[in-house]
């Protein structure tokens, strides 16, 4: 099947039999009214654009997803625009940005040294001029970069411009309060930089409360953001509480734990021992008298904790890295919904903090939904963006231009009106996954039930061309395997594992699996990569203990998520190191001997393309993407 005809809508997947003449009826409707739009839009121009639009009872703009490159999207500009225009404007304010500034008052335990017991938030709002007594929701974004001279916002007061001024311009007219929160120890709030520890969780629990409890308020709000500011989402929903005030978030690139952001199987990025206070610690020093207020005990502990677990594993110190997990107790007390949306190419925030998040979301009961295409660290609508972290050779090059989604804020609007407001239908509980050559398709969950497991033996299967055995602590050597040519196109999907029997020199190693789509030229991309310490080889938190130079362990390495399409004829290359990209060398470091044989095999999951719904969203025309053509 080619890229084009999978491209093309399998209504049959998506519609019941039962419902396909009423299906067909609004499809014709739909598109009558379409060229009817079209027609009428040429004679009088712009205004009868605005005069549709304005109306938001004409539910011909609320389309599936599958149906959007139908409509009049602004599909050339440097991000998306929603189709429907508000009615409100902003209510004006003393200031020339038209916001309020608040300061939030919330109890600090003593233990948090610091301010406690007085904790103050700063934060400041937009909200929409609406008739009196209208009571409207809040959205809000929450980090640390308002007001901090390294990041150029020079107030709060003032809409960031990667994300509070679209949402401004483009959400607050249909009736939304706009917030931007700077966590402790940021801008104008007080206490430490805690590093979305106990004192920052509490602070943006108190921020949401505090908007909901507004009387100007409807008493629901919204949390929204990218890296940092997708992260305090998950921190305030796992409060829950008897009023309720969280009804969504919308984590982009997000960390469900400050430890899983850096450390994957035991293994631990570059940054990981100086995050704390080497990448943040100067945000709310400043040199004023409140300086001493940073002196909190976990902002000493931080660069102890990191270094410590790079050396030793696991946690040594306390509890510093159980407080900043956050995802098991937004399973346990979150009442929301989650608009989770995630880079499968992000080496900042790797996607496994999206996958398999998604699917315990769902299995867990929570309202979810899941955006994963083929970029980086970016928001999804960004062409200049994209483009330019896109890169050939399997880091998301092969998907741009597919990938952008001009889309995305028209999907913010339906998903804030539904979950905030009430109104609309249900936005759709799926998953939306890009594959590394640009396809987008819809899922139920991700990774899917449906697929069936290929494995691939090391030394059979896969035949070793280059290297020995022996992986080097240097990461100069280890083996490299290709498998056969590929008598039919592969699907590949989820979290592929490489589990391989070793024995090593000392207790300790390290192995980094790197698989690549190779063609017949030799010509190789990238499609995924895994990494494990073998003191945890078993998979998990615990530290293994076994008998070097006597006793084998098996590795069960598992990949970051994948969503890859490689080509009939191409060849699978399977490489071990003792490190990789963006990983420091094993603190334990070790030569490492790999067996080949039964125990020692490549694991893909692979789905049936012919029982998926594929779509196309709008085609962009931005300069950037004239240019790949």
């Amino acid at each position: 099947m080619s890229k084009d005809e999978r491209i093309e809508v399998e209504m049959k997947d998506m519609v019941s039999s039962s419902s396909t003449k009423e299906f067909n009826i609004v499809l014709g409707s739909t598109l009558a009214i379409s060229l009817v739009f079209l027609f009428l839009s040429a004679v009088f121009g712009e205004t009868l654009v605005n005069i549709i639009i304005d109306d938001e009872s004409d539910d011909t703009l609320r389309v599936p997803v599958w149906e959007r490159y139908k409509l009049p999207y602004e599909t050339d500009g440097d991000f998306g625009v929603a189709l429907e225009v508000g009615p409100y404007d902003v209510l004006p304010t003393e200031n020339e940005w038209n916001s309020t500034h608040y300061f939030v008052e919330y109890t600090l335990p003593l233990e948090e040294g610091g301010a406690a017991p007085n904790g103050l938030i700063s934060l400041a709002v937009w909200r929409p001029l609406v008739e009196e007594g209208v009571k409207v929701p809040v959205i809000a974004e929450s980090g640390p970069y308002f007001q901090e001279a390294s990041v150029e916002t020079p107030s709060i007061e003032v809409p960031g411009s990667w994300l509070g001024q679209m949402f401004i311009d483009q959400i607050l007219p249909h009736g939304y309060a706009f917030a931007q929160i700077s966590v402790s120890g940021t801008g104008r709030s007080n206490h430490c930089m805690d590093l979305m520890g106990n004192a920052e969780q509490l602070g943006n629990d108190a921020a949401v409360r505090w908007l909901g409890e507004q009387e100007w308020s409807n008493g629901a709000v919204a949390l929204i953001g990218k890296s940092y500011d997708g992260s305090t989402p998950w921190q305030a929903a796992m409060f829950g509480s008897e009023h309720d005030y969280l009804k969504t978030i919308v984590p982009i690139s997000g960390l469900i734990g400050v430890k899983e952001l850096m450390w994957k199987n035991g293994s631990a990025e570059a940054r990981a021992p100086i995050m704390h206070n080497g990448v943040y610690g100067s945000y709310g020093i400043d040199g004023d008298e409140e300086d001493y207020q940073n002196l909190c005990p976990d902002y000493i502990l931080g660069p102890g904790t990191g270094v410590s677990a790079y050396m030793f594993g696991s946690e040594v110190a306390g509890t510093y890295w159980e407080e900043r997990y956050f995802l098991d107790r937004v399973l346990e007390n979150y009442k929301g919904s989650v608009y989770l949306i995630q880079g499968m190419h992000d080496w900042n925030v790797d996607p496994h903090m999206a996958v398999p998040t998604i699917n315990r979301l769902i299995d867990a009961g929570i309202e979810a939904r899941g955006l994963f295409g083929q970029w980086d660290h970016d928001y999804p609508d960004r062409p200049v963006q994209l483009d330019d972290r896109s890169d050939l050779g399997g880091y998301g090059g092969e998907a741009f231009p597919e990938m952008i989604r001009y889309d995305w804020m028209q999907d913010m609007l339906e998903w804030f009106d539904y979950y905030l407001k009430g109104v609309g239908e249900q936005p759709g509980q799926w998953i939306e996954i890009q594959s590394n050559q640009g396809s987008w398709r819809i899922e139920d969950r991700y990774p899917a039930n449906d697929t069936e497991t290929m494995v691939l033996e090391l030394g059979t299967n896969m035949t070793n061309i280059a290297g020995t055995t022996t992986v080097l602590p240097d990461a100069s050597s280890g083996p490299v395997w290709e498998s056969e040519p590929l008598p039919n196109d592969l699907y590949i999907a989820g979290l592929p594992r490489v589990h391989v029997e070793v024995t090593t020199a000392t207790l300790g190693g390290q192995l980094y699996a790197l698989l690549e789509d190779c063609d017949n030229q030799s010509n190789c991309i990238h499609l995924g990569h895994a990494i494990m310490d073998l003191r945890y080889h078993a998979g998990g938190d615990d530290i293994q203990t076994w008998t070097p130079m006597v006793q084998s362990i098996n590795a069960k390495m598992e990949f970051f998520a994948m969503d890859a399409e490689v080509q009939a004829g191409h060849v699978l290359r399977l490489t071990l190191r003792s490190t990789g990209e963006d990983y420091l060398p094993a603190s334990t470091s070790s030569i490492v001997f790999v067996e080949e044989g039964a125990s020692s095999t490549l694991q893909l999951d692979l789905f049936n393309p012919e029982n998926r719904t594929y779509f196309t969203p709008p085609v962009c025309t931005h300069e950037r993407c004239l240019q790949t053509d």
